[in-house]
């Protein structure tokens, strides 16, 4: 597959999840960096702002098995990743597997479920398997996790630590849509009274497994050069060094906005990859990795401002 195909095959996936979602242009983009970077996302915005929605679209239209997990503070490790169950009938154990045997798997409110509920998804977010009484089980190549989380409210939440943070690749702030694009949803939607299916839309698959990996080798192939990559490392550093920062991002940070920014090229057609690239994703991949210093909290900065700080330091190569 070319990045020509590449750009083609992300078009028609966008045509097709827009057949249910109107909006979030800018999240469908990040979701779709993240899937050809082979990255997770997290997308935090109030109720109602169709993340569900577009996340269900999302998998249709590129061809990948669906999974939902709603958590809540009662929701177990074994509910997620699944157990060895005692079979009185044969008097033995099996295997009973969890929901996290999927391919795209949406989180649902996961900040609403204990730390050793979310742990259970970090080694099959970091190495696309999960251990159940000590044996490795490989999840699909292609899993990916699209967590959900609202920032309204604070009873019963419990705030994911920084390394699960880590894990994801972007964290999109989901706003609420534009006048006309909140017009053209209730002119849509407003006649609906059932659950929302994005069969209904006439959402169709436009990729396959084949697809996808023959996508991912393209990406892989995309061309960094020593100047882009040394404008990345400058990046990363920079947010160890800043003043506003308590906490900076981690190399792995870094790595990941490669990759990033391999995926982001080749979706827009190009075999190399750009500055304009970097700084594109630059502020949906630090914003969740990085601590405001007690100073920057108490002067009223928030973290996208110190993010936009640090990118507008940081000299870009021509």
């Amino acid at each position: 597959m070319t990045v020509d195909e590449v750009s083609t095959l992300a078009e028609t996936i966008r045509r097709e999840v827009a057949k249910a979602v109107v909006g979030q242009d800018e999240t469908l983009a990040l979701m779709l960096v993240a899937l050809f970077a082979g990255g997770h996302i997290l997308l935090e915005g109030p109720p109602g702002t169709a993340k569900t929605l577009l996340a269900q679209s999302f998998a249709r239209a590129v061809g990948l098995d669906y999974g939902r997990i709603q958590f809540t503070p009662d929701l177990m490790p074994g509910d997620i990743i699944g157990a060895n169950l005692f079979n009185f009938q044969t008097s033995s154990f099996t295997l009973t597997r969890g929901p996290i045997f999927t391919e795209l798997l949406l989180a649902d409110e996961i900040n609403r479920t204990p730390p050793k509920t979310q742990a259970a998804l970090l080694e099959a977010m970091q190495e696309r398997q999960v251990t159940i009484d000590g044996e490795s089980l490989a999840l699909s190549p292609r899993f990916m996790v699209v967590a959900t989380q609202n920032p309204i409210e604070q009873q019963g939440v419990y705030p994911l630590p920084e390394a699960q943070l880590d894990r994801f690749l972007f964290k999109q702030r989901v706003d609420y849509p534009s006048a006309d694009e909140e017009r053209r949803i209730i002119a849509a939607h407003g006649a609906r009274t059932a659950a929302m299916d994005p069969a209904e839309w006439g959402v169709e698959r436009c990729a396959d497994a084949g697809a996808i990996e023959a996508a991912l080798a393209t990406v892989s192939a995309v061309r960094l050069v020593d100047e882009v990559i040394d404008y990345i490392v400058a990046l990363v550093r920079a947010t160890r060094t800043s003043g506003e920062i308590e906490s900076g991002a981690s190399p792995r940070a870094g790595a990941m906005l490669a990759g990033a920014a391999r995926a982001r090229a080749a979706l827009d057609g190009r075999d190399f990859v750009i500055p304009d690239d970097v700084k594109a994703l630059a502020p949906a991949l630090l914003r969740h990795r990085l601590i405001l210093s007690p100073a920057a909290e108490i002067s009223g900065r928030s973290i996208e401002e110190a993010v936009a700080a640090i990118i507008a330091q940081i000299e870009v190569p021509r």
